[in-house]
């Protein structure tokens, strides 16, 4: 990976996640009322979070997760049900608090199974995990940067890496090109569609040696979110 691209790139999504879109996000992740656009990313969303948990143990007691990515903790608080010790990460440190307040208002039982966290989901110091899952954490990077960080995700996972990118498709084509209308300081992160052959290609270079082959993968496709789910597994 170029460091310093893929520090620059963090960067960029840092400051919008947690300045720029922060209450948009909390907004987006609560049960209030949403316009038919927010709405139908809010239902992609859950339908693309309960894909992944399914792709889980149902039971984790003794298992490590990362939520690489966490948010507002919607997985986290789902994995720390069936038991598994999570951490739970993000680049936004007010969504991160937002997260654990509202894990210890609504579900102070299961907080200590949580150690939310700000900062890079790749550190290091992060330690290993049983299984990692990032959704909609990587569709912002370009295809090399994302088997690359995936790579450095897999020396430290046991079992499996469960992820989501941004399919290259004409759609999503098109709403980037509508986004781009949009003020600068408005608009997030530009997306990195991503043909799922070249990322096919990227990982199996990175992570074949590793031990690492591809599982399951699904698209979700509501309204204005479209995201494909990838499982890669030893």
């Amino acid at each position: 990976m170029q460091t310093n691209a893929y520090e620059h790139r963090r960067e960029q999504i840092e400051h919008y996640f947690d300045r720029t879109a922060a209450q948009a996000w909390a907004r987006l992740t609560s049960q209030e009322p949403l316009g038919y656009i927010r709405h139908t990313v809010r239902e992609g969303r859950t339908r693309m979070r309960e894909h992944l948990l399914d792709w889980l143990p149902a039971n984790m007691q003794g298992l490590r997760l990362l939520d690489a990515g966490c948010g507002t903790g919607a997985l986290a608080l789902e994995a720390a049900a069936r038991g598994a010790q999570v951490v739970a990460i993000d680049l936004s440190p007010t969504l991160v608090g937002l997260a654990a307040q509202r894990m210890q208002e609504q579900h102070p039982e299961l907080a200590a199974r949580v150690d939310f966290r700000s900062g890079d989901m790749l550190d290091v110091a992060l330690g290993e995990f049983d299984h990692v899952v990032a959704m909609d954490s990587l569709i912002h990077y370009p295809c090399e940067q994302v088997a690359d960080a995936l790579a450095q995700l897999g020396r430290r996972t046991r079992h499996s890496m469960l992820f989501t990118f941004a399919p290259r498709t004409p759609l999503l084509a098109a709403m980037h090109r509508v986004g781009r209308l949009f003020p600068r300081g408005e608009r997030s992160p530009a997306l990195e569609p991503i043909a799922q052959q070249r990322l096919h290609l990227a990982l199996h270079t990175h992570l074949h040696p590793q031990g690492w082959q591809p599982l399951r993968s699904v698209r979700v496709a509501h309204g204005f979110y479209t995201s494909q789910a990838w499982e890669w597994g030893r």
